[in-house]
């Protein structure tokens, strides 16, 4: 017996549930690395105003509802496996609610321009899916015709014909959002292992240019299972599942410095990027209050509201002016943000519609910087935001 519990001795899993809060089945592939899972149930307490003689406090009863909170932080690390989503895929499918849109790879044709590329073959792309060329990462604004993609911004150079196109695998908006299950497993095998079923994420953040890029979802689950206390029906299991065979999870992290940043109504490369945060808030609803049960039944979202922060140096380029002038007009621009550069370690976000607020100018350092802040993103029908993996 160990003496203690190492906090690295920690393993995550994740998978998507196929009905509500009904624990799916977990395998090595669902295996994803984190920094940190938190997870907290606390049961209500409600006031109690009966008479009991004298001023103690005498308790609750047993059986009141319970509410359960999550958070998952952890960072982008390579993608490895084309054809098939990251290990927290299933995050992303649950922030955002669309499934993963493979696409295989291919070559280039012929490319009239930087921003207009004709694949060989038929390409199989639509609206908000992404390519990846020489490094970097573009995603489709339009169709030109079945081979041919109009890119959200102009690749560095143009490509030349056979210049090969690397696989991706892009996430999407969507009416309604999944649920997944997440596993929280620990060494040594007699430790209490944790499963959060029926969880479903609320907010989305993604931060770039830290030390690593990184991502964090937090929000509710229905309920927060345990192998100490186990019974029979929780999750729809009829044992508490064991954990597949650990093996060695292989990945390298992404540095933060390392990516793209495009803004603008034409889009511009920008170099003087300071930092930048890109958040989604679902506005979960529980079905939580509903007679006759003491977790909840099922989620409901609400409004999305899809939101980008960033900083950047000031300088007098006509690109950065004409940030400021449509922050003045309210006029939208894109805004693309690229991490890393190399392919099987790209991560994309997309926001083609951003009315930025007015900066404000932060003067305290030793250059002129603005801060946009909680500029929010618009859309037509959930596609306010796109994200990708290249």
């Amino acid at each position: 017996m160990a003496c203690y519990i190492s906090s690295t001795d920690n393993r995550f899993y994740v998978a998507l549930e196929q009905s509500y809060g009904t624990v799916p089945a977990m395998t090595g592939a669902n295996r994803f690395p984190a920094v940190k899972l938190t997870a907290q149930q606390q049961t209500e307490k409600p006031a109690r105003r009966d008479k009991t003689g004298g001023r103690t406090f005498v308790g609750l009863p047993a059986g009141l509802r319970r509410q359960t909170s999550f958070g998952v932080k952890t960072y982008l690390t390579s993608w490895t496996t084309p054809g098939q989503e990251p290990g927290y895929g299933p995050l992303f499918q649950a922030a955002l609610g669309g499934a993963p849109a493979f696409f295989a790879g291919s070559t280039v044709s012929a490319a009239p321009n930087a921003s207009t590329v004709t694949l060989a073959g038929g390409a199989g792309l639509s609206p908000g899916r992404a390519i990846t060329i020489d490094g970097e990462m573009r995603f489709v604004e339009a169709l030109v015709d079945a081979q041919t993609v109009l890119l959200n911004a102009p690749l560095s150079k143009t490509p030349a014909a056979g210049v090969p196109v690397g696989p991706t695998a892009s996430y999407s908006p969507a009416g309604s959002l999944r649920s997944v299950s997440i596993f929280d497993c620990w060494s040594p095998g007699g430790a209490v292992q944790r499963i959060l079923n029926g969880a479903a994420v609320d907010k989305m953040k993604i931060r770039i240019n830290g030390d690593f890029h990184e991502f964090e979802f937090q929000g509710g689950a229905r309920d927060l299972i345990d192998s100490a206390s186990f019974e029979e029906g929780q999750g729809g299991l009829m044992t508490y599942p064991m954990e597949p065979e650990v093996t060695e999870l292989s990945y390298s992290l992404v540095p933060g410095h390392l990516g793209q940043a495009w803004l603008g109504a034409a889009p511009s490369k920008f170099y003087t990027l300071t930092e930048a945060e890109v958040s989604i808030d679902n506005d979960l609803d529980f079905r939580a209050r509903e007679f006759g049960s003491a977790t909840p039944r099922c989620i409901s979202a609400g409004v999305r509201k899809v939101s980008v922060s960033f900083s950047l140096y000031s300088n007098d380029a006509a690109a950065t002016n004409a940030l400021y002038q449509a922050a003045r007009q309210s006029s939208p621009v894109g805004v693309m943000f690229q991490l890393g550069q190399q392919e099987g370690q790209m991560f994309g976000v997309y926001m083609k519609a951003v009315k930025l607020d007015v900066p404000q100018f932060e003067d305290s350092e030793r250059r002129l910087q603005w801060q946009f802040t909680n500029c929010r993103a618009e859309g037509t029908l959930d596609d306010e935001i796109f994200v990708a993996f290249g």
